[in-house]
C-alpha cells in the first residue's frame, strides 16, 4: 500500500475542514453589521416581553458576526399575528425570530381563526421556560374560593383568542364546568392585571405562577389575590393546598384533552424562525441559543430581571409538536370544541 507523505496528509485534513470553515465564515459575513428583529406577540411589561428582551440583550454575542438586536412588540390575537408574520411576511434569511405564545403550538390543531401557517414547518431554536399557571381572583371580588368558580359567574380578562387567558377560560368552562365570562380586548397580561386591579374584571383564568411570585410578589404578600386553581400537569411544590384543574375532570377524553393543553406549558416560551430560513443559518442560531442559555452573564441577568429560565433546546419543541400532530381525532375534536370561541 502506498504511504501518503506528511505534507499530503496535512493538505487532505485541511481540505476536509474547509467546508465547515467556509460555512462559518459565510454565516459571520452575513450577520456582520446586520440587526436581528425579535418579535414578541405580547405587549411590553409582561412575561413574554421580558423573556424576549433578555434574549435580545445576549444572543447577538453568540451569533457569528455579532449582529445587533431589536425587540418589536406585536400584540394581538394571542400571538397569531406574529406567527403569521414570521411565516408569510418576514424575510426568510435569519434576521427575524419570534418569542411566541405557547397556544400557537395547538392553534392549528384546534382550528383557531386567523391561522395562516403550518406549525410543523417553523424552525424552533429552543424554549426559554417551563411553567405552571394559576387561576386568580382579586381580593375584593365575589370569587374567594375554588368552589366559587363553579357556583358564581367569574368575569375574567381576555387577551386574544389563542392567548392563555381566553383559551384557559374556555377550556375550564367546557371541561370542568367553571362559570367564566370573558371580557375580551386587552392587549396582554399587563393590561389584564391592571383591569383586575381597577375592578373591570374579577380575575385571570391563566397567569404564570413564576411571574406572580417574581414580578408581582406584593400581591401575595399583601393578600391582594386569591390563588384558586392550578393549570398544570403536576402541583407546584409551594402550592400544595391549591387543587389542580385536572382534579375536576369527569371522563378520559376530557382528561386527555386537558393534559394535551397543559403539556404546552412545558414549552412555555418557544423561540422560532420562519420555515424558509436556510439549514446553515438555523443551525447557527440554534447553537447561539444553546450557548446563550448556558452563559453565566445571561444567567445573572435573568436572575436580576426576576425571570425563571429553564431553557431547553429545539428538540424539546419538536417533540411536543410531534405529540400534538399525533393526537387522536376524538381528543383533538374535544380540545378544539373546548377552546375555540363559539
Amino acid at each position: 500500500m502506498a504511504h501518503l507523505r506528511p505534507t499530503t496528509v496535512f493538505i487532505a485534513l485541511l481540505a476536509a475542514g474547509l467546508p465547515a470553515a467556509a460555512n462559518a465564515d459565510a454565516i459571520s459575513d452575513f450577520y456582520t453589521g446586520k440587526t436581528i428583529n425579535i418579535l414578541v406577540g405580547a405587549d411590553p411589561g409582561g412575561g413574554y416581553d421580558a423573556q424576549a428582551r433578555l434574549v435580545s440583550r445576549h444572543i447577538g454575542r453568540f451569533i457569528p458576526g455579532n449582529p445587533g438586536t431589536i425587540v418589536q412588540n406585536v400584540p394581538g390575537a394571542g400571538g397569531i399575528l406574529v406567527a403569521n408574520r414570521i411565516y408569510n411576511v418576514a424575510p426568510q434569511d435569519g434576521t427575524y425570530m419570534a418569542v411566541i405564545q405557547r397556544g400557537i403550538l395547538t392553534s392549528q390543531l384546534t382550528g383557531q381563526p386567523g391561522v395562516r401557517y403550518e406549525v410543523a414547518k417553523f424552525h424552533w431554536l429552543g424554549n426559554m421556560a417551563s411553567e405552571a399557571a394559576v387561576v386568580v381572583s382579586w381580593h375584593d371580588s365575589p370569587i374567594k374560593t375554588t368552589q366559587d368558580i363553579f357556583n358564581k359567574e367569574f368575569i375574567v380578562a381576555g387577551t386574544g383568542v389563542t392567548g392563555d387567558n381566553e383559551m384557559s377560560a374556555r377550556l375550564l368552562t367546557a371541561l370542568i364546568g367553571a362559570k367564566m365570562k370573558i371580557v375580551a380586548g386587552y392587549r396582554g397580561t399587563t393590561d389584564a392585571i391592571l383591569a383586575m386591579e381597577r375592578g373591570e374584571v374579577m380575575g385571570l383564568a391563566d397567569w404564570a405562577w413564576s411571574n406572580v411570585k417574581e414580578r408581582r410578589g406584593e400581591f401575595l404578600r399583601d393578600h391582594k389575590i386569591n390563588v384558586l386553581m392550578q393549570s398544570a400537569l403536576e402541583k407546584e411544590p409551594d402550592l400544595p393546598d391549591v387543587p389542580l384543574a385536572l382534579d375536576y375532570v369527569k371522563n378520559d377524553t376530557d382528561r386527555e384533552a386537558m393534559e394535551l393543553f397543559f403539556a404546552q406549558k412545558t414549552i412555555a416560551r418557544p423561540v422560532m424562525v420562519g420555515p424558509g430560513v436556510s439549514d446553515a443559518r438555523v443551525a447557527a442560531l440554534r447553537d447561539a441559543f444553546d450557548r446563550m442559555t448556558k452563559d453565566e452573564q445571561f444567567k445573572r441577568d435573568a436572575e436580576k430581571s426576576k425571570l425563571e429560565v429553564e431553557a431547553t433546546d429545539y428538540k424539546s419543541v419538536d417533540k411536543l409538536v410531534a405529540l400534538i400532530n399525533s393526537t387522536p381525532p376524538a381528543v383533538a375534536k374535544r380540545l378544539a370544541d373546548a377552546t375555540t370561541p363559539h
